[in-house]
């Protein structure tokens, strides 16, 4: 049997994690467990989790450990039961937007080693500058309907709606210098050491994220 694929995007905000998931997602028919889409969807249920959820990423808060990785491993869960069906085709999935930290790290771990996905995982880190991060966060749009994060780059650039689901496209509130620095300081203190982790592990693939959308997808398929 065939290990399924586990791909885990790591990078600086705008580095274009989205982006290289949803091409690869496409190509290999991949599942996707999006932390972003994952919690828009939780807030939709009113009841308390729902109204939190939808409270704190309104306000561009980070929603805590504990409540991500239950719909990751409700996620999990979700997509095992469809690998085990007679006849399922399952390439495996993309994990977008985390982990986010080393903890979160370590639970992504377990979990991939319980659900037996442990044997083919592929961890890259999209690498851009402080300073092309700012560029491209302060030019960027983002879908008001599906979340959907509009880069600013050639055809994009002339997008009146979202070419997925053709909602409306907004500026997101903390796309601001002052937002933006937050966003980066906080990638620093967090997510850096999860990078480290990684590479000591001898998993991290490393990309030029200031390369051309499909300059950067060519070169993460070298090593698929």
């Amino acid at each position: 049997m065939k290990k399924p694929m586990v791909i885990i995007f790591l990078g600086p905000p705008g580095s274009g994690k989205g982006t290289q998931a949803e091409l690869l997602k496409k190509k290999f028919n991949l599942e996707c467990i999006g932390s972003g889409d994952l919690l828009r969807f939780r807030k939709k249920k009113k009841d308390y989790t729902g109204k939190k959820i939808g409270q704190v990423i309104d306000q561009g808060k980070r929603v805590p450990t504990p409540v991500i990785f239950t719909l990751w491993i409700n996620k999990m869960e979700s997509l095992k039961k469809n690998q085990l069906k007679v006849n399922s085709y399952f390439n495996g999935f993309i994990i977008d937007g985390s982990p986010r930290t080393i903890s979160e790290a370590n639970l992504i771990e377990l979990a991939l080693e319980w659900y037996e996905w442990d044997k083919n995982i592929k961890v890259f880190f999209i690498n851009i500058s402080s300073k092309e991060t700012i560029f491209r966060l302060t030019k960027r749009r983002i879908c008001g309907l599906c979340g959907r994060s509009i880069p600013y780059t050639k055809k994009f650039k002339k997008l009146k709606k979202c070419d997925k689901c053709q909602g409306n496209l907004i500026v997101r509130a903390d796309d601001n210098i002052k937002g933006i620095k937050e966003r980066l300081k906080w990638f620093k203190t967090e997510v850096k050491p999860v990078i480290d982790c990684y590479k000591k592990r001898k998993r991290l693939i490393k990309i030029n994220g200031e390369q051309s959308i499909g300059d950067v997808f060519k070169d993460i398929l070298k090593f698929i």
